[in-house]
């Protein structure tokens, strides 16, 4: 593994549990300085490394360092500088200070403290577009680049806005205490929004080097999982969003092919389709039903069960995906869920039916430069046999591509339309 690799592999995964560690120790007055250690911890792993090799357990390794890193600090810096209030008294002295330290880096509790961070950066006086970037930065590892590039923002632009979010966090001097099931409830619909749309970007998101990006949906699945291991966060709607990214990650081996091509829904070889995934699921979807809550992820989840359930597109319940789209247009109206709505109606009742529901769309111009927008127009024009209207639907999409295999893909539909053996498929639902 070279050292772009290993950068990028162990920041996504280890650089948010590490900043919530010594954000804790800290206090998140000194946030900045959490994250100049983490820093440092990962720019001696790729010196080190480089000549002794990569050692057996490079997350234990990057821990140990950071924990030397952070004894290091505060042996430096113990009267200059303000930390966590209720641990500042340990760490004045320095018969004390080891243990502190020692207790922060223990296993037991670096969930409990990565939790206590993902509910401090949905901070009430933040907008809901920085309480995200802050937790896609943070805590999912997503470099200033990735993170604006997430939210269609200019990377001067979302660092002003993340310096001003994290001056607002520091007012608070320490973490979010998950005690109160009242406040915490208050946050987990926007901590939940986090890490759907994590997934989402990894999925099928707009990034221009590849169509899919496993480790960001591993890395969201990986926080719903924390949001599981408590039980004041383990809800109705979190078993829900489990039960959605268990059923789509299923599929993930399957939406490409051998050489990285994309592969519609029709296409995709259905016995690759991971049965353990499905089956967990399945069993969080048992779990999401405990209570009376319904909310978009019920939904979206129960629509992606459906088709795990189906052999095949022939075989799937269209007129119970309609159905479920349409509940979905009420509880979270948006263009993308309309136009998923709109391809479910084109299996169920034909390819002109679909085209008018594209048409009626009121927000349809929202999707402009959305190419899978007007994929779905001329998939729907060549099954009605207008190649003409197909192909000019094709070639728009084709320059709203955002990646190669997107433009692969769009590139081989254009072409297609000259073809009259051609074959017709329906795009896969996106969120």
């Amino acid at each position: 593994m070279d050292a772009q690799a290993l950068e990028e592999h162990l920041f996504r995964r280890e650089a948010g549990r590490l900043v919530s560690i010594l954000t804790g120790l800290f206090g998140i007055q000194n946030l900045a300085l959490a994250e100049d250690v983490v820093q440092d911890a990962f720019c001696r792993a790729l010196e080190t490394w480089k000549f002794h090799g990569v050692p057996e357990n490079p997350s234990a390794w990057l821990l140990t360092t950071a924990r030397n890193r952070a004894f290091d600090v505060l042996r430096r810096e113990r009267t200059a500088s303000k930390y966590a209030p209720d641990l500042e008294q340990f760490l004045t002295s320095e018969w004390t200070m080891r243990p502190v330290i020692d207790e922060a880096f223990d296993a037991g509790g670096i969930n409990d403290v990565q939790l206590r961070m993902m509910f401090s950066c949905i901070h009430p006086k933040l907008p809901e577009e920085t309480q995200l970037a802050l937790v896609l930065h943070l805590l999912c590892g997503f470099a200033i680049e990735e993170t604006a590039a997430a939210f269609l923002k200019k990377r001067g632009a979302l660092e002003r806005k993340l310096s001003r979010a994290k001056r607002t966090l520091a007012t608070s001097t320490e973490l979010f205490e998950l005690k109160g099931a009242r406040d915490v409830a208050a946050r987990l619909p926007a901590v939940l929004r986090v890490i759907y749309l994590l997934f989402n970007e990894g999925y099928h998101g707009a990034s221009p080097d590849a169509p899919i990006r496993r480790e960001l949906c591993g890395e969201a699945m990986r926080l719903v999982e924390l949001l599981l291991s408590n039980p004041l966060t383990a809800s109705p709607a979190t078993h829900a969003l489990a039960a959605l990214m268990y059923f789509l990650a299923a599929r993930l081996s399957s939406r490409l092919d051998s050489e990285g091509h994309l592969l519609l829904l029709v296409d995709q070889d259905r016995t690759r389709w991971d049965a353990d995934l499905i089956a967990e699921g399945r069993r969080q979807m048992e779990l999401s039903a405990s209570g009376d809550e319904l909310t978009p992820y019920h939904i979206e989840a129960a629509i992606a069960e459906r088709h795990a359930a189906a052999k095949g597109l022939n075989d799937t319940d269209w007129a119970g995906i309609v159905s479920l789209y349409t509940t979905l247009m009420r509880l979270r109206p948006s263009p993308v869920v309309a136009l998923n709505r709109a391809v479910a109606i084109a299996q169920r009742d034909g390819p002109a039916r679909g085209l008018a529901e594209i048409e009626a769309m009121p927000e349809r111009k929202r999707l402009a430069k959305y190419p899978f927008f007007f994929t779905a127009i001329g998939e729907f024009q060549l099954r009605l046999g207008r190649r003409a209207a197909a192909r000019q639907a094709f070639e728009t999409a084709l320059g709203l591509a955002r990646n190669p295999a997107e433009r692969q893909f769009l590139g081989g539909r254009v072409h297609g339309c000259g073809d009259l053996s051609c074959n017709t498929a329906v795009p896969e639902e996106r969120s």
